[in-house]
């Protein structure tokens, strides 16, 4: 049996490729006469060299699930894959039915869902707060000056309370059920949209509505929704007048649900008060974006993932889901 591992460029400072590679091995040691074939690309491959690096596999990880890779031209070369593990939460639209027919498993890894979690309630604390801000004052600020004195304790932006007001989640999945449980510990009233109504006890402390009631009653919205066909530019111009005056957005997910410009405008118009954005449309951006042109939105470059536990966890989860498909029980499969 040959395992092919796309092992991606190790993108945080506390963590090497060794470590990475290290949780790998333990394949060896759960397979007996396995073989792994990982590769270290410097950054991610292009479909033709992802095709080249699969080669006659029997699986392979690490790839990013779209219709770039899953599709039937691709996959034809490769009589001998029937499994395939993306090390992230979501995916990009493809030919399931086509993956069915060719009897290849396709899996997810849910190992962040509180990792992404705690950075999206750090960029609307970002929002609400503006701790950075206050802290330069601190230090740049002479204190020596009897006139800096007299406003050591003054706030150079607005202090937002959370306590008391209503977080919309976009998508109840199980990063929008981690970010639902801090907004309650808050003492948050949460409400969700989903596409499907979510059953069990770890639900009933959230208000399950409709889209229009999540947009008109929400002074937070997270979101944590897939991108498809039917999720993109869900946030929209329609959609923000629909919203709350001064309502904050939190986006976590995929840059794709948003229309950017229509945001800005938001912003502009104050009818969005600010917004925590870890992903954008084109990533990383070529070329200009309206939302860098704001002080209200606080924007990073995909990084809600890199801990160091979350990168190592990802490998342990897509590796103890591989020992469930080998013995017949398949878990988090997406096909």
């Amino acid at each position: 049996m040959k395992l092919c591992i796309i092992q991606e460029t190790i993108m945080q400072p506390d963590l090497t490729a060794e470590e990475v590679t290290s949780h790998w091995k333990a394949l060896e040691k759960a397979i007996p006469g396995v073989e792994l074939d990982i590769k270290y690309p410097k950054g991610y491959p292009s479909p033709e060299e992802l095709d080249e690096m699969i080669g006659d596999a029997d699986a392979v990880f690490g790839i990013w699930i779209s219709d770039r890779i899953i599709n039937e031209e691709i996959l034809s070369k490769h009589p001998n894959l029937k499994y395939i593990a993306t090390l992230g939460h979501g995916w990009r639209e493809f030919d399931v039915e086509m993956t069915r027919r060719k009897g290849i498993t396709i899996t997810n890894t849910i190992y962040g869902a509180q990792t992404i979690a705690e950075y999206g309630w750090a960029l609307l604390m970002e929002v609400c707060h503006h701790v950075k801000d206050h802290s330069e004052l601190i230090k740049k600020t002479d204190w020596t000056k009897e006139e800096n004195r007299m406003h050591y304790d003054r706030v150079v932006t607005p202090q937002i309370e959370l306590y008391g007001k209503t977080c919309g989640i976009f998508g109840l999945g199980a990063i929008g059920l981690a970010f639902a449980k801090m907004a309650s510990g808050f003492g948050m009233r949460v409400i969700s949209y989903s596409r499907h109504k979510k059953v069990g006890a770890q639900y009933h402390f959230i208000e399950q509505v409709d889209f229009d009631t999540l947009l008109k009653e929400s002074d937070v919205i997270s979101i944590h929704a897939p991108l498809t066909s039917d999720t993109q530019d869900t946030f929209n111009k329609e959609a923000f007048a629909k919203m709350k005056d001064g309502v904050i957005l939190v986006n976590t997910a995929r840059g794709g649900l948003i229309v950017e410009e229509d945001l800005k405008e938001a912003l502009d118009s104050g009818k969005v008060y600010g917004a925590g954005l870890d992903v954008l449309r084109d990533e990383p951006q070529v070329g200009d974006n309206p939302l860098f042109h704001t002080d209200k939105t606080s924007i990073t470059g995909h990084i809600a993932w890199l801990t160091k536990a979350s990168r190592l966890r990802a490998v342990d989860m897509a590796i103890e889901n591989y020992l469930h498909y080998l013995n017949g029980i398949p878990t988090s499969v997406i096909n």
